[in-house]
């Protein structure tokens, strides 16, 4: 049986399928999409479909995706968690750069406490290693946010599995964002150091950048036939399947693809279904 729950940091229980917000901004995370009315719609109804792990970054927008959500879910419900991100400046439409220095870290995590009206923020990730800046020194400035209490739990972002060993030296790390799906298991070594230590693992680019909701393999069309669902909902099922620690957030911005996506949650795959799609990866 598949788990639908996973305890972030040990202790903070999540559901496995969530959301992710970069779908309610515009091409490259800039500016808007649609209209306001239309994000804050879709933010309440994944809530009122059970959805208590959302996932977003200061610099969707920028700024905008965090306003969205507190503008749509503050007060926020007791089991709902917002995961946000920092240590990323963006300057235009997929264009970003890093910043981990800790001043800058410190001043965008307050930046999120006030955009998202919380003195705590669930899960605050940094979105990438800045080189220039010694490793410690980042870690250490989030360290000393978990400290003061306004993060509760820390995770990080594209890592490799060494990084990830050497951060568990440093800080407790309770969730790590790589790009994991069928047709994508480069992250299989941090996944399983993931498994090994309890750390969630969301994997973006779930559904492959929307190459697996169309009919990307064969095998994955006769899947979705047998289940009378879409190649998509099978991709975030396989993924369910796949191993308890990984929590798939999809992103969108239209109401009936979070559907599909949330009706993944329901289908249970076969063991010969499971072995056919793990082939895929190769």
């Amino acid at each position: 049986m598949v788990d639908d729950v996973f305890l972030l940091g040990g202790e903070l229980p999540v559901r496995r399928l969530g959301l992710g917000t970069g779908g309610l901004v515009g091409p490259g995370y800039w500016g808007p999409r649609g209209s306001r009315a239309e994000a804050r719609a879709l933010l309440l109804t994944a809530v009122e479909r059970g959805v208590t792990l959302i996932d977003t970054a200061d610099n969707y927008g920028p700024d905008l995706a965090e306003e969205l959500i507190a503008e749509a879910l503050h007060p926020y419900g007791e089991q709902l968690v917002v995961a946000t991100k920092g240590g990323v400046v963006r300057t235009g439409p997929d264009r970003w750069h890093v910043a981990g220095r800790p001043e800058q870290l410190r001043a965008m995590c307050e930046a999120s406490l006030r955009r998202l009206r919380v003195e705590s923020i669930g899960l605050y990730q940094l979105h990438r290693f800045d080189p220039e800046v010694p490793v410690p020194e980042q870690l250490g400035a989030l360290a000393g946010l978990r400290s003061q209490g306004k993060i509760r739990h820390i995770g990080l972002d594209t890592v490799t599995a060494e990084q990830l060993r050497q951060a568990l030296e440093v800080v407790p790390v309770a969730a790590v964002q790589n790009p994991y799906n069928l047709m994508d298991r480069s992250s299989a070594e941090v996944l399983a150091l993931c498994e090994a230590r309890g750390i969630a693992f969301l994997p973006y680019y779930p559904l492959g950048s929307g190459a697996l909701t169309r009919e990307s393999a064969a095998a994955v069309t006769a899947v979705a036939t047998e289940h009378r669902a879409g190649p998509g909902q099978i991709a975030l099922a396989w993924l369910l399947h796949r191993s308890p620690v990984l929590c798939p957030t999809p992103g969108t911005g239209s109401l009936a693809h979070l559907a599909e996506n949330l009706d993944a949650a329901a289908i249970r795959l076969t063991p010969r279904e499971l072995a056919v799609l793990d082939a895929l990866g190769g």
